[in-house]
């Protein structure tokens, strides 16, 4: 049977979603908390939230319950984020390659995917950090939450249990690769727009074009052409 289960603080619910796993259990299962002291982002980076304002959440996937391929996943997770609080906020949501969701120019949430074995079944481990009420961002100014990109309020115990329901009826449908492709391309952030990248320190202006099946962001560059890059290789700036 899938489960919710509200923690009152933990360091991190991608690592706490482990004790409630079983042998032979291989239905969804998720955690969250308005209360987390070491959360982890993509690639080694951290996701600082502040306390009661905004949520923690992690989903555990069996892997053979995903009828895509894995590597466009990550894709497919984020298209679906997206709709899910465009659909709450009724306000437009795009998404910063590979997997930022972004409201009037502000990040308001990640996620971060892991692939672990548990009790020798495979799961994606499916981290999300969504700022809801907080208004202070002093230090990360290219951050923002649901109340200061919206002027919504949002109660977050309900918010957590709108995603998990949301997650799990849409996760897990089968849907085709070139379907994702276009649901991420038509939402991608900054795409056909001139835009100031950072390329190995030096900054260059460039337009995205597309985020392709192998994760790959398409770049025109004024000086280099279309280039592809991975994550981390290119720095959007704005």
């Amino acid at each position: 049977m899938t489960s919710i289960i509200y923690l009152k603080e933990c360091a991190s619910t991608n690592e706490e979603i482990s004790h409630f796993l079983t042998p032979d259990d291989i239905d969804f299962h998720a955690v969250y908390t308005f209360s987390q002291t070491k959360g982890k982002g993509q690639y080694g980076n951290s996701w600082e939230s502040s306390e009661n304002l905004n949520l923690a959440f992690t989903l555990a996937v069996p892997s053979d319950r995903i009828k895509i391929p894995n590597n466009l996943f990550n894709f497919h997770t984020a298209v679906l984020l997206a709709d899910f609080i465009a659909i709450m906020t009724k306000i437009p949501v795009e998404i910063k390659w590979p997997n930022d969701i972004i409201i009037k120019n502000k990040k308001v949430s990640g996620i971060l995917i892991e692939k672990k074995n548990m009790h020798g079944t495979p799961y994606f481990i499916i981290g999300i950090g969504l700022n809801i009420l907080q208004t202070d961002f002093v230090h990360l100014p290219k951050a923002g939450s649901l109340l200061t990109q919206t002027g919504l309020t949002f109660n977050p115990d309900e918010v957590a249990h709108s995603l998990y329901n949301f997650l799990l009826e849409h996760l897990a449908h089968e849907i085709a690769e070139e379907e994702i492709l276009e649901k991420l391309n038509q939402k991608l952030f900054r795409k056909n727009v001139v835009s100031v990248f950072n390329l190995n320190g030096l900054r260059q202006n460039g337009i995205i074009k597309n985020a392709d099946e192998n994760g790959f962001l398409w770049v025109e560059l004024e000086n280099d052409g279309l280039k592809k890059f991975y994550h981390k290789e290119i720095e959007l700036l704005y």
